[in-house]
């Protein structure tokens, strides 16, 4: 029986889902450190984590059985692509599934800062009564810039439009502008001009120390800060400094370059204590309707793959997705990208009399897949032919 580990509270549809198709589900609540994943992996086929467990080439080594990642999550920074790659391990995530969640959370927090709505509310738990439009704002009006314009970023630019914010956006790739929205040549240029700056890059290892004390210098006195994108992007420090010097009003952070790995663990960080920072525990995605879609999507892709051989929306194989035609048995065959390998493929198959009644190839990089459909069951003759090519990385005959 295929078994399968979801760790860090992946939603229960996600087991369903996989339970559905007569997968051996173990769900764990909390993130799994190296030695003990290793352990835990041990006949183990479907891996789900979120954010916090790390996939890491020696895990990769020691996980003989693995067959598929699902990160129920946006990010795969947290697992060794390349090496899963190699491996023929496929690795899944929710690339859209949380955007609305994430969007919303930003929207209110941009809100609660230009209204000091942290201030009053603390002001009021302490028994002080301050009633005072002083330092108070609308956000009609207020520049928005916005540093990554992807799903998020992209999505967040339409709402904030539509709250009568202006909008601005800074991406290193040639995104189109939304609405009125407009495009800045350069972060500095955005930053001169936001009243309010939100970070939603991605989890690439060009990006960590993005912005640090020379981009909150430059932003303009009196702006507000946000960061829902990833922890190891910001320097805490010299953010706390420019919140405690009064040149920030306000900021909110929901990542952290350090975080707790479950529930009720401390939380350290050098921004805790200050009245007007909003610190949430990592839930811009943490609705119970973005959690359901994940789990549904994601569980979804892991199932197809075991099934079908489909690697559609795979951050690290080649995509492919080819109908299977009824009555037929799929090989699926992960290779080394180099001329020929499919002419070896269909001669192996010739030699021995099996005929093809479908066929699909696709490539990235230095890997190459084939998905085809065949009459029967192939012999095992077949298969070690295909296994011996030099090429050959990973090898599955579906039914």
């Amino acid at each position: 029986m295929l078994k399968a580990l979801l760790l860090e509270n992946v939603h229960p549809h996600a087991v369903s889902i996989l339970g559905s198709a007569g997968i051996e589900v173990d769900a764990r609540p909390g993130a799994l450190d190296e030695s003990d994943l290793i352990d835990a992996l041990s006949g183990v086929h479907l891996l789900g984590i979120r954010s916090k467990t790390q996939v890491s080439e020696t895990v990769l080594e020691k996980a003989s059985d693995l067959l598929a990642i699902g990160a129920f999550c946006i990010g795969t920074n947290q697992i060794d692509l390349v090496s899963s790659a190699g491996r023929g391990i496929a690795v899944f995530n929710a690339p859209f599934s949380n955007t609305r969640s994430v969007v919303e959370l930003a929207l209110a927090e941009i809100v609660a800062l230009t209204r000091r709505l942290t201030e009053k509310n603390k002001a009021l738990h302490e028994g002080v009564w301050d009633k005072s439009a002083e330092g108070s704002h609308e956000v009609r009006g207020r520049r928005l810039g916005i540093v990554g314009y992807g799903n998020i970023g992209s999505q967040l630019s339409v709402l904030a439009e539509a709250m009568g914010m202006s909008v601005g956006f800074y991406d290193t790739a040639d995104k189109l502008a939304l609405g009125n929205a407009r495009r800045y040549a350069s972060l500095e240029d955005l930053l001169d001009w936001a009243d309010v700056v939100t970070l939603h890059v991605d989890g690439r290892s060009g990006n960590a120390g993005l912005f640090g004390e020379a981009q909150f210098a430059r932003m303009r006195p009196g702006s507000i800060f946000l960061n829902l994108s990833r922890g190891f992007v910001v320097d805490h420090v010299a953010l706390r400094n420019h919140i405690v010097s009064g040149h920030l009003v306000g900021a909110a952070v929901d990542v952290f370059p350090h975080e707790p790995n479950k529930r009720g663990d401390e939380f350290v960080s050098d921004l805790r204590g200050l009245p007007n920072v909003i610190l949430t525990p990592h839930i811009g995605g943490s609705t119970e309707e973005a959690q359901e879609d994940i789990g549904r999507f994601v569980a979804g892709k892991l199932r197809s793959f075991l099934e079908t051989g489909s690697t559609t929306l795979s951050v690290n194989l080649p995509p492919l997705n080819l109908e299977q035609t009824p009555g037929t048995h799929r090989l699926a065959h992960l290779h080394r990208n180099t001329p020929g390998v499919l002419a070896t493929v269909n001669r192996i198959l010739a030699e021995h009399g099996v005929n093809i009644e479908g066929q699909l190839l696709n490539t990235r990089g230095e890997l190459g897949y084939v998905v085809t459909d065949v009459p029967g069951v192939l012999s095992d003759d077949v298969l070690a032919a295909l296994q011996a090519m030099p090429e050959t990385v990973c090898l599955r005959q579906l039914g």
